[in-house]
């Protein structure tokens, strides 16, 4: 009896139903990462608020999502808040979950790369007469965006792998098409492997995309690290 079946791996390999998961993938990874950018920026600007009651809030925030398990953070939406009166699709509660959790941790990453840029810059444009808008727009965060780039990289690179956990919920990404292909089909192996190197094809390919913005922006995680030492 045969273990491995190559004809069934090279089969997965293209078929449309694994493709159409790969592509959920994607477009989850996108739209999860945007809405936990915007997010995370508010709560980046909370966390440096000079109200103890907004900074406390923010703090709250970043402790509970990144202190508890996604995968508890994602049943909570989808199966408890039902309970509530509060109803999400499976496509919506999959994007709530990632993209809240998502935002606690480029909060800090946002709000790190602002306080690298030197307080002494902010007061001189302060003296020139900018708001604290222009100061942000124009001053701080250009600068941050260089310190930002390398970590906020390798978060849309486990956000991507993240994804997966969302077939908990049955959200049809890359993972939940392939267990539905193996309770079918029976090649667990062949069609794991297949589900695999697909994630390591996008994976290699945005690792690809990140040393490219890097190099665009001057500031490459090599720099960023022996900043951090100092």
């Amino acid at each position: 009896m045969s273990v491995w079946n190559w004809s069934g791996f090279f089969n997965y390999l293209t078929n449309a139903y694994i493709l159409e998961g790969v592509f959920t993938t994607i477009w989850l990874t996108c739209v999860s990462l945007l809405c936990g950018l915007f997010l995370g920026f508010l709560i980046a600007l909370m966390r440096r608020s000079k109200l103890q009651v907004v900074r406390g809030i923010a703090w709250f925030y970043i402790w509970l999502f990144r202190g508890t398990p996604l995968l508890v953070q994602l049943i909570v939406i989808y199966t408890a808040l039902p309970q509530l009166g509060i109803r999400f699709s499976v496509v919506e509660a999959a994007l709530i979950g990632l993209a809240l959790n998502e935002a606690a941790y480029l909060a800090e990453i946002i709000r790190a790369g602002i306080e690298a840029v030197p307080e002494g810059q902010s007061r001189a444009a302060r003296a020139l007469g900018m708001t604290e808008r222009q100061i942000m727009r124009y001053i701080i965060m250009p600068q941050a965006f260089k310190v930002i780039i390398p970590p906020l990289g390798n978060s849309v690179n486990g956000l991507l792998k993240t994804t997966s956990v969302t077939s908990v919920i049955s959200m049809e990404e890359l993972l939940r098409r392939t267990q539905v292909l193996i309770q079918e089909k029976f090649m667990v192996l062949e069609l794991f492997a297949v589900a695999a190197l697909y994630y390591l094809i996008l994976t290699t390919l945005w690792d690809f995309v990140q040393r490219r913005i890097e190099r665009r922006f001057g500031q490459s995680t090599a720099a960023v690290g022996l900043t951090e030492k100092r």
